[in-house]
């Protein structure tokens, strides 16, 4: 990519840009909040991961058939759980490896968040830059309107 010396463009084409960069923290900035989201989601899952354990085996619990809906049911097997692995898949794990599967998810959503975070705090300083240009650029235009205006009426 070439270096452009932003007070070369014209108005329009820093309204351009500006719109473009506008668009483009905008995609970070909500692509950073859906990993977040997914990240949450894994914490709370390995953190739920707590309750198994011999202490709860025979336990009557909550099995949620929907976001609202429960129906009653035991905590027969401490040991094992179903996790989703994606499109569909579950498998078979033990709490540890579980555990050590969540940790690993949360981890790469970590690194995936850190990668974008400087792209869009690059983006946001761009976007600073190009609105200072245009505030200069209109300033200019407004003075020399002034000025054109007084001489031509004396």
């Amino acid at each position: 990519m070439t270096a452009v010396n932003l007070t070369e463009l014209s108005l329009p084409q820093l309204e351009g840009l500006k719109n473009q960069l506008d668009q483009e923290t905008e995609f970070l900035t909500t692509s950073i909040g859906q990993l977040k989201v997914v990240q949450t989601k894994y914490v709370e899952a390995k953190d739920s991961l707590n309750v198994l354990n011999k202490s709860n085996e025979g336990k009557e619990v909550l099995v949620p058939l929907s976001s609202s809906m429960y129906v009653p049911g035991t905590l027969n097997d401490v040991n094992h759980v179903l996790v989703d692995v994606g499109t569909g898949y579950y498998v078979e794990k033990n709490v540890d490896d579980t555990k050590d599967f969540f940790k690993r998810k949360i981890d790469f959503l970590t690194k995936q968040i850190e990668k974008i975070q400087p792209a869009l705090q690059e983006k946001h300083a761009l976007k600073q830059a190009v609105v200072e240009v245009m505030n200069m650029k209109i300033q200019q235009l407004h003075s020399q309107q002034s000025s054109s205006s007084t001489t031509s009426k004396a």
